[in-house]
C-alpha cells in the first residue's frame, strides 16, 4: 500500500527530502512519471504519487515520510493496498541502477517480528 498525507499536513515540507524516490511533491507542483509530467494530485498540500511509493520498501525499515512528519499526516492509503513483494519490484524498477540486497527487518517493515 502507498503512503498518503492527510490533510492535516501542515506545509513544512519535511517529507519531501526524506523520498527516496522522489514521490513526494509540494502542492500544487506537477510531477515527473516515465519521462511525462502529469498535474497535482494536491492543491493545498504535500502529496504522495501512489505509483513512485514503495513504503521505503528495499530502502528503509519504514516509511521516511512518517518518521520525520511532525503532525503524523503520513498514513497508509487504504486505496493503494500492495503486497511487500509488489513495492520491491517498483522499488528496483524506479532505481534500475542500484543492486538491492535480499528484504530484511533493516529494509522493509514486512519483515519486521
Amino acid at each position: 500500500m502507498s503512503t498518503m498525507i492527510t490533510e492535516e499536513c501542515i506545509n513544512c515540507g519535511a517529507c519531501e527530502p526524506e523520498c527516496p524516490n522522489t514521490a513526494i511533491y509540494a502542492g500544487g507542483a506537477q510531477y515527473e512519471y516515465q519521462g511525462a509530467m502529469h498535474d497535482a494530485v494536491s492543491n493545498d498540500f504535500y502529496y504522495i504519487v501512489p505509483e513512485k511509493c514503495t513504503e521505503c520498501v528495499g530502502h528503509f525499515d519504514q516509511e521516511q515520510c512518517a518518521a520525520v512528519c511532525p503532525v503524523d499526516c503520513c498514513v497508509p492509503d487504504p486505496n493503494h493496498v500492495e503486497a511487500e513483494e509488489v513495492l520491491f519490484a517498483r522499488a528496483k524498477d524506479i532505481h534500475p541502477e542500484r543492486a538491492f540486497a535480499d528484504l530484511s527487518a533493516a529494509t522493509s517493515h514486512f519483515q519486521k517480528a
